[in-house]
């Protein structure tokens, strides 16, 4: 108590309480701003997608079971109505974000065929493929049904089939829009007369979800302007050359390699399917067009790009017009979803050729830019952020990765004109302007936080010579 009544000491004290008070509030500034600073840096938040808020379209399919004289089956019905109404709808409803599920009937009982299953055999190659067995097969299982089903309430048809592919020949095709060409005025009719909408896809039991997923996807696509609106994407004139089928199928997967079910139905056996492209989900109407951004030759922009499986993504793909049918298209894969299922991750570049219709003869209506073509079938040609940026030379084109944040990409889209320059700004931090989907450089608010330490600094010292003095 003696130290209080002494009045040289209390003023010290008082003025050291003092400054210690202002020091905390001066704290609690500085940590006011670093948060201020660390949510200014961040993208927003992502919105939801408007396809979230509202129930799937449900595509009603008609699974047909079909056995042979001389084949023993082995599977039951419940088995066909889990591949297609659990594991097929559960993919595309992921792949569609929600927007379109997969239901419908599977016939009550097996149809048995009235012929052996070799008089209905078919080639693994698609250019060798005999449409007289393939149309033999659909007009008997059509008849053998058309007393039993009601073919005006479903949107495509697919037989399931108790054969292994060794058996059949093929482990999964689709007839119709398919081996059977797509011409715009062919109708498929039962013998009584009723239209079968959509398409036939054909599938042997063992087939793997890929597969499913992809002769299915050929029917829902449909057929516009004489060409299928999804095509395969591998080539047909490379699978049909000779050698073991997985091998050769695989080096026929040059357009797209294993980044789309539509190329390589899947990418080890053991492993669900990868996720579909953007390309195809844009073929498909599955991608809202509010999130796929356009950036025109000549400009430059600098937008977030999300990963693809994320729906909520406020971007998920650039797209980039060259002419009225070629563009470039850029999405991001990471390993979320069905997309842990890719031979890596990163940002994919794409070619894109409208007035291609099918993949023949090294044509392709959309073409992977490989990133390191040193890694064979396009397992490494997804880019990277500290690789060389994508560079088009004819058409003045730059496609840069200026950084990641989380699992989204900053995309740097601009001019050769302007490379240089841009560049050089988006390397130094002080200087990077803030994208649409950026928010305020992380540079003003640190740069705010030093001046107030600083500051806060100052007057400690001069406090502190005040109260020893």
């Amino acid at each position: 108590m003696r130290y209080v009544r002494n009045p040289v000491l209390w003023k010290r004290l008082c003025r050291y309480g003092c400054a210690c008070r202002l020091v905390s509030k001066a704290l609690r500034l500085i940590l006011i701003l670093v948060v201020l600073g660390s949510a200014f840096s961040l993208p927003p938040l992502a919105q939801s997608s408007e396809s979230d808020e509202q129930a799937c379209t449900t595509k009603q399919g008609l699974i047909i079971l079909v056995e042979f004289p001389d084949v023993q089956r082995v599977v039951e019905r419940e088995y066909a109505q889990k591949r297609f109404f659990q594991e097929l709808n559960s993919y595309v409803q992921e792949m569609s974000y929600g927007r379109v599920c997969i239901g419908g009937d599977v016939t009550q009982k097996w149809y048995k065929m009235p012929h052996r299953i070799s008089e209905y055999k078919i080639s693994p190659r698609n250019l060798e493929v005999d449409p007289s067995h393939l149309n033999n097969l659909m007009q008997d299982v059509l008849d053998a049904v058309d007393r039993d089903v009601d073919f005006s309430k479903y949107s495509f048809v697919a037989f399931f089939l108790a054969a292994k592919r060794e058996d059949y020949g093929m482990i999964g095709l689709c007839a119709y829009p398919g081996m059977l060409g797509w011409e715009t005025e062919a109708v498929l009719k039962t013998k009584s007369g009723q239209v079968v909408n959509g398409g036939i896809a054909i599938f042997c039991y063992e087939a793997h979800l890929g597969t499913l997923f992809h002769d299915v996807a050929h029917v829902l696509g449909g057929v516009k302007d004489g060409k299928r609106v999804v095509p395969c994407l591998y080539d047909h004139d490379l699978q049909s050359k000779p050698g073991p089928l997985r091998d050769v199928f695989v080096d026929a997967a040059i357009n797209m390699g294993f980044w789309d079910p539509m190329s390589c139905h899947y990418y080890k056996w053991e492993l669900p399917p990868p996720g579909i492209s953007s390309w195809t989900k844009i073929r498909l109407n599955w991608i809202d067009p509010l999130k796929i951004k356009e950036v025109r030759p000549g400009e430059t922009t600098e937008l977030l790009l999300g990963p693809l499986e994320d729906g909520t993504s406020e971007t998920l793909a650039i797209r980039i017009p060259l002419s009225d049918t070629t563009y470039y298209l850029i999405e991001n894969r990471q390993p979320i979803g069905f997309d842990e299922n890719l031979p890596g991750s990163g940002v994919l570049i794409m070619y894109g050729d409208d007035e291609v219709g099918e993949c023949r003869h090294g044509s392709s209506p959309v073409k992977l830019i490989d990133a390191n073509p040193t890694i064979p079938h396009l397992e490494g040609a997804a880019f990277d952020v500290g690789k060389e940026p994508f560079v088009d030379e004819k058409n003045g084109i730059s496609i840069q990765l200026a950084g990641k944040t989380g699992n989204s990409y900053r995309i740097l889209v601009s001019s050769l004109a302007t490379q240089k320059a841009t560049a050089t700004a988006v390397t130094n931090p002080t200087m990077t302007t803030a994208g649409p989907a950026q928010g305020v450089p992380l540079a003003i608010p640190i740069m705010v936080v030093v001046i107030a330490a600083i500051g806060a600094a100052v007057f400690l010292i001069r406090r502190k010579r005040q109260v020893t003095h």
